[in-house]
């Protein structure tokens, strides 16, 4: 793997990517989280994806050795590990490398092709999880608030999305010193979503990919 792309990069973004056998390393710190399902991974500086790839392929190894006689299980924890992932990332070509990427591990692993709901469906989670902005200024390219969507698995099929703003939630170790304003209150009580959205199954996710097309046409 390639570890600048140009001098110029580096100069103007600071960008070297990690090399995977550090990459593999510094995973194994975390081990036990990296192997966990619904562990959530933010890289707030995301380049193409290499950090979160690897973090994807040990869950959905964790996904097949849990629900491997599911094929109805393995579809819907393997959206929860898939939706567990998520990355910042400023330069465009490496956001859309990025979720290409992931999206090629995951196409792999659950076999399904570009004209599936399945695709469609992963693909809205991974435009959703994976933001083209600046996580320093917590701001998209557009200079909107960075959202990020917390995706849980109810069961029976079934996902539920709440909308999150990032500096709300990076804000989370002041609300809790020891001795501020907001050392009593609970995480609920603080951490309001933005956005809570109705229940969806896979075919409703790629329904909403559908109308986000529509909606940019």
């Amino acid at each position: 793997m390639r570890l600048i792309k140009s001098k110029k990069r580096i100069a103007d973004y600071g960008e070297v990517f990690t090399p995977s056998w550090l990459t593999d390393s510094m995973i194994d710190l975390v081990k036990g989280e990296a192997d966990r399902i619904n562990s959530r991974f933010l890289e707030s500086a995301c380049g193409n994806g290499n950090f979160l790839v690897k973090v994807l392929q040990r869950k959905l190894t964790t996904v097949e050795l849990k629900f491997r006689k599911s094929n109805f299980e393995k579809l819907n924890y393997g959206f929860a590990a898939l939706m567990s992932i998520y990355g910042i990332e400023i330069l465009s070509d490496n956001v859309r490398e990025c979720r290409t990427n992931l999206m090629q591990v995951f196409s792999e692993y659950l076999g399904f092709d570009d004209s599936s709901n399945t695709y469609k469906a992963a693909y809205y989670v991974l435009f959703n999880n994976i933001i083209h902005g600046d996580a320093m200024k917590m701001r998209t390219l557009t200079e909107k608030p960075i959202t990020f969507s917390e995706w849980g698995y109810i069961g029976n099929g079934k996902f539920q999305r709440r909308d999150f703003r990032y500096d709300v939630l990076a804000s989370s170790s002041a609300f809790s010193a020891e001795g501020s304003l907001f050392s009593h209150l609970g995480k609920h009580e603080i951490f309001q979503p933005v956005k809570t959205y109705p229940l969806m199954t896979i075919s409703e996710l790629a329904s909403a990919f559908d109308l986000g097309l529509e909606e940019h046409r």
